[in-house]
């Protein structure tokens, strides 16, 4: 089976060409891979395929095994495989995901026929479970949570939730570089009020137009980046009055811009892609 190792901002996935090569497992397929020290190492699996509803399909799989929803990261990847790679020659692609179907908008080098930027549509931000469509697209153990406060290990946070098509709890902090992510980041996952479990950004505000942001990603521990963190960072900046909803996101990885468009709800994020190699398994 032949496959492409690929990243944006640092967040690195295995690209996996359903047209081409066939997965029985992909479950077990994305454990095997991403071990680090072991495989090929990667914060998980993309399998890039056919669809009915949109010019192609994208399924991801976490580092555990478990089935992501959405990854405003990897989308980007898939948008530049697919141009480079030949599948297409449009400079806007659709791709289903679990989440929904996502707009992608490539910014090609004419002379290079290269992809340098991709903007992906990410969908509405959503901040309350009762706004949900369909209901049961995420769950809470309450329905909102703005600035809401928790508590354990006598240490004190606010979590500001929102859903990119996937779960975020936003805690805005000072001094994240020093956070001790490991010991707080799957605590935070594994609590009650997220049935599902959830990603966490601990944020910290440069500016208004500038925040800074470390990741922690169900099913993965920290990355270096997250498409859809970023973009509910700044959602969660922008509610609770700490940053414009327009603004740069740096990550452990690199940078990405978002922009939240209140009257639609629909968040915006543009950044870079990178292959890194082929290989054959």
């Amino acid at each position: 089976m032949r496959f492409e190792k690929m990243h944006a901002a640092g967040n690195d996935y295995i690209y996996i060409n359903l047209l081409e090569e066939k997965v029985e497992n992909p479950c077990e397929l994305s454990k095997r891979l991403s071990e680090r020290h072991f495989s090929v190492g990667s914060d998980g699996i993309v399998l890039i395929g056919p669809s009915v509803e949109a010019d192609f399909s994208m399924l991801m799989f976490n580092a555990d095994g478990s089935e992501g929803l959405m990854c405003g990261n990897a989308a980007r990847c898939v948008g530049k495989y697919l141009y480079e790679r030949g599948m297409t020659r449009k400079n806007e692609i659709s791709l289903s995901t679990k989440s929904g179907i996502k707009h992608l908008a490539l910014k090609v080098n004419n002379s290079t026929n290269k992809v340098e930027l991709i903007q992906v549509n990410m969908g509405k931000a959503i901040l309350s479970a009762k706004d949900a469509v369909p209901q049961g697209y995420f769950q809470l153990a309450l329905n909102e949570m703005i600035d809401y406060p928790i508590q354990f290990d006598e240490q004190k946070f606010r979590i500001t939730f929102v859903s990119m098509g996937n779960p975020h709890a936003v805690i805005f902090t000072h001094n994240i570089e020093s956070l001790e992510i490991e010991k707080i980041g799957p605590k935070i996952e594994h609590l009650n009020l997220f049935p599902n479990r959830t990603n966490v950004e601990f944020v910290e505000v440069i500016d208004s137009k500038h925040i800074n942001t470390r990741v922690w990603e169900r099913g993965s521990g920290e990355t270096l980046a997250c498409g859809s963190g970023a973009c509910a960072a700044v959602v969660a900046g922008s509610v609770t009055g700490r940053c414009k909803p327009r603004a740069k996101v740096s990550m452990r990885g690199g940078q990405l811009e978002v922009l939240w468009d209140k009257p639609s709800k629909e968040v915006y994020l543009t950044g870079d892609a990178h292959f890194v190699f082929k290989g054959e398994i």
